[in-house]
């Protein structure tokens, strides 16, 4: 289980729009990744709703910000385009970054066990550490609660 001050691990995984986003290539920058269930349900379109009207706050506090599920770059793209996001959503179909991460876990809804990724967002410093981890997200204010943690680096 990954801890605040650990090294947030590396990870380089297709975006929408085509391209690749590589952690070590964001070396030196502030970084926000935020692991959600999947793109066009209701609470991950908020948050990604959420995190899109916040961007620039974000890229004016320093901070690049990536969404990350295990739906397809296809999938990325039709989620983009039907809701206007510009915060940049990462496929990790594979479902090794949200391992690596430890969001990947049985779930239990309605007496029904499955694996799925839990809602989570890791803030990773200059450095490259986490800096602050949060899990369960709930979606209101959650953005605005990252963004002044980012404030506060």
């Amino acid at each position: 289980m990954l801890e605040p001050s650990d090294l947030a691990p590396a990870f380089t995984l297709p975006r929408d729009g085509g391209g690749e986003v590589s952690l070590t290539d964001l070396k030196g920058q502030v970084v926000v990744l935020f692991f959600y269930p999947r793109d066009d349900t209701p609470g991950c379109t908020k948050e990604s709703i959420g995190f899109s009207e916040h961007l620039q706050a974000f890229a004016d506090a320093g901070a690049a910000v990536y969404g990350i599920s295990r739906d397809t770059v296809a999938k990325h793209d039709k989620f983009v385009a039907k809701h206007d996001l510009t915060v940049p959503l990462l496929s990790d179909a594979e479902g090794t970054t949200c391992v690596d991460y430890g969001v990947w876990v049985e779930k239990n809804m309605y007496g029904k066990k499955s694996m799925g990724i839990e809602r989570a967002t890791y803030l990773i410093d200059t450095e490259g550490k986490i800096a602050r981890i949060w899990r369960k997200v709930k979606v209101p204010g959650h953005v605005e609660e990252v963004l002044e943690a980012v404030k506060s680096l």
